[in-house]
């Protein structure tokens, strides 16, 4: 049974407690925080023959069936590679499965995840199923990037927005999740993960402090003209790419908030305040925004998994980064 996350709870009730479901349900929101677990809690209530308190019993045959991986009446639609879109040729898979009838006479619940994976072929043959699903079918749409949806594909479900939760709640829920570490390590955490708890639990095991640890250290001998671009590049060889370039860019709006506001206490996490406060006296606003957004665009490139030459993209972003300082 997938875990059922404290800051989930209103919004179970709501949607577990409904009379009549949906056609098709958009559950979107940022990633790590449970959509995947609560599309899988609501998958196994619709599927269920003999549900209770607004779960399913986990006991009946539709049950033991969904848990063991081989009911009848339910499909998993996610790509076939992590990172790999979603093809034409699954969706029509999936249509094929859509028009078939219910076996165990009950409904079919496909989960479909990210949606946002899918190609323009493949989301534009979705499309007949959202709008006429046959039979007593539900789509479980679940997305991390919503704006990268087609319209057409928002309007033909039922949108819900599932909630990123306070951070208290994620800290409590944190300290059972990763008792290893210490309050401050699980702050950190957080904060990498933008407030996603779940995500925070997925950076601690791809070791992204220690990364982060590598990164900060690297940035600030570069400033201090003590590594070269591309000494750096070859050092941060197992840092992801989409990592580097989000730090990249939370520093570059950190050094333009402070240039703004002179708030000390916006300078974000300890490990760069001073190298953001430093950059931000020491750089001409025009020449942050200008390096921002090349940030942006390359980022946007890596998050499109384009055909990028890793050590030249960073070496060009440390070669901007170097000249920042002292151009007043």
């Amino acid at each position: 049974m997938a875990e059922a996350y404290p800051w989930q709870a209103t919004l179970w009730q709501q949607l577990a407690g409904r009379a009549r479901h949906a056609h098709a349900y958009l559950l979107h929101g940022p990633q790590g925080i449970g959509k995947r677990a609560m599309a899988e809690r609501l998958m196994a209530l619709l599927l269920c023959q003999r549900p209770e308190a607004l779960q399913a019993c986990g006991q009946c045959k539709s049950c033991l069936l969904l848990v063991a991986g081989s009911h009848p009446d339910n499909y998993v639609l996610e790509p076939e590679e992590a990172d790999k879109p979603i093809k034409v040729d699954q969706v029509r898979d999936l249509v094929g499965f859509v028009t078939q009838t219910a076996q165990l006479g009950g409904r079919k619940v496909v989960l479909i995840e990210p949606v946002e994976a899918m190609n323009i072929n493949a989301a534009n043959a979705l499309l007949k199923s959202l709008e006429e699903p046959s039979g007593d079918t539900v789509l479980l749409l679940v997305s991390h990037q919503p704006s990268r949806l087609l319209p057409t594909i928002k309007s033909r479900c039922q949108q819900i927005a599932c909630p990123q939760p306070l951070e208290a709640q994620s800290l409590a829920w944190l300290t059972s999740a990763l008792p290893d570490c210490d309050e401050q390590e699980r702050a950190e955490l957080l904060s990498l993960a933008a407030g996603s708890p779940l995500m925070a639990v997925t950076l601690q095991a791809q070791g992204v402090r220690e990364h982060r640890a590598q990164v900060v250290d690297g940035v600030k001998k570069l400033l201090k003209q003590q590594q070269s671009p591309s000494q750096l590049a070859e050092a941060w060889k197992d840092v992801s790419l989409l990592h580097l370039f989000d730090w990249f860019c939370d520093w570059s709006n950190l050094i333009l908030r402070y240039q703004l506001t002179q708030d000390e206490q916006g300078l974000g996490l300890a490990d760069m305040r001073k190298v953001v406060q430093y950059l931000a006296q020491k750089t001409p606003q025009g020449k942050v925004l200008e390096i921002q957004d090349w940030i942006l665009d390359q980022r946007q490139k890596v998050l499109g998994k384009a055909n990028l030459n890793r050590a030249l993209l960073i070496e060009a972003l440390l070669a901007s980064w170097a000249l920042l300082p002292g151009q007043r």
